[in-house]
């Protein structure tokens, strides 16, 4: 039986099972897919561990994704530019990294919200791992520009530099933005998992499709873009199933369906 797994530190709120269960009996697999909780400082470990248990692949969450990228023997392009990895395959006893992060968001944006990146302006909130995650798949897409903003101007500023060889991003401070609308806000920030709201202007938000990264509830970022007349409002639930058919497909060359496992885990959660 094929084995495969996800790694983090905390990971027992982890879908990432049922979802893996779900693609491999859309093409008749038997694959074992467990939840692994590594401590802090035993990454390493955890993974040769896994390794020599006959493990073909894993996901990696956090707070593991740079010391995955770091471990890993080869990286793809993906991978190499946003200086993380998420998921792993083993061949030939050769640890290869991907970050299948930033595609499945885009996926997620064309192919269950039918949103072009296209020529958007693109307001992307926080300037982390996450951002840094997601930077090169939006960029290949070719939008007018994504305007990154973050509590601490620097850090954007530095972000903003790295990723200018992909397409035009510029960095600024949270005060900086402008109460006026674009195209698409994405609130990359861990905010909502305390119950806030990054410190936006309202006006940022009227009439543009309003992401945020984190899924399962109403954000307060939801809520509030929702109150400000944003044209649509989505959580990363999508994202998360699109990313886990890229790593799916990574592993075992099999394009699984992405709709059902949405609407089935969404189902689930109401």
């Amino acid at each position: 039986m094929n084995k495969y797994a996800v790694i983090g530190n905390p990971v027992h709120h982890s879908i990432s099972p049922m979802i893996h269960g779900q693609f491999s009996k859309e093409f008749g697999l038997e694959i074992s897919y467990e939840k692994i909780l590594s401590p802090i400082n035993g990454f390493q470990d955890t993974v040769k561990k896994f390794i020599d248990s006959n493990g073909q692949g894993f996901n990696i969450t956090l707070p593991f994704k740079i010391q995955a990228h770091n471990l890993s023997k080869s990286l793809t392009p993906n991978a190499k530019a946003a200086g993380a990895v998420n998921a792993i395959k083993i061949k030939d006893n050769t640890l290869i990294g991907e970050n299948t992060d930033g595609n499945g968001l885009v996926n997620d944006f064309t192919n269950n919200l039918n949103q072009s990146l296209k020529g958007k302006e693109i307001l992307i909130i926080g300037a982390g791992g996450a951002t840094q995650g997601i930077l090169k798949p939006i960029l290949d897409c070719n939008p007018e520009k994504i305007l990154l903003a973050n509590r601490t101007k620097e850090k954007s500023l530095k972000l903003a530099s790295k990723f200018l060889k992909y397409g035009k991003v510029c960095g600024f401070g949270l005060d900086q933005i402008k109460a006026k609308p674009v195209d698409i806000v994405i609130n990359a920030t861990s905010a909502s998992i305390d119950g806030n709201i990054p410190n936006i202007p309202n006006g940022v938000v009227e009439g543009a499709l309003c992401y945020d990264l984190m899924y399962g509830r109403e954000t307060p970022f939801m809520k509030w873009a929702n109150e400000n007349s944003a044209r649509k409002v989505s959580d990363g639930l999508g994202m998360l199933v699109e990313q886990a058919a890229l790593s799916f497909s990574f592993w075992l060359e099999k394009n699984p369906q992405t709709k059902p496992v949405i609407e089935l885990v969404r189902a689930k959660g109401d």
